[in-house]
């Protein structure tokens, strides 16, 4: 997956029912929209899962203006233009690498 392609999609981004809701009911506080944009504009791509279904997805680190680390699962939809927000959250460090790219292992 290019991430060109997703800077691409960004005019017309569009958030799941279920990000809306995690962005909600983040632990560490909620997520805006306008968070989620801007670690898109300077993020880059951790995972990649080419199976997904409807549309092959990945998994994005960005930081907010203010620094905050936020993992962004989205579907790029080139044919359409469009980026699909699947979910996103805040990246725990119990849960990831000081970095935030590597999953730690239990």
């Amino acid at each position: 997956m290019d991430y060109e392609e997703i800077r691409r999609c960004l005019a017309d981004c569009r958030f799941t029912d279920h990000a809306r809701r995690e962005m909600e009911t983040e632990p560490l506080g909620v997520i805006r929209v306008d968070e989620v944009l801007g670690a898109l504009e300077v993020g880059e791509i951790i995972e990649e899962y080419p199976e997904d279904k409807p549309y092959p997805s990945c998994l994005l680190l960005g930081r907010t203006a203010e620094g905050r680390p936020l993992h962004i699962v989205c579907a790029p939809i080139p044919v359409e233009g469009r980026l699909v927000i699947i979910t996103t959250y805040q990246a725990d460090p119990a849960r990831w690498d000081p970095e935030f790219r590597r999953r730690r292992t239990p």
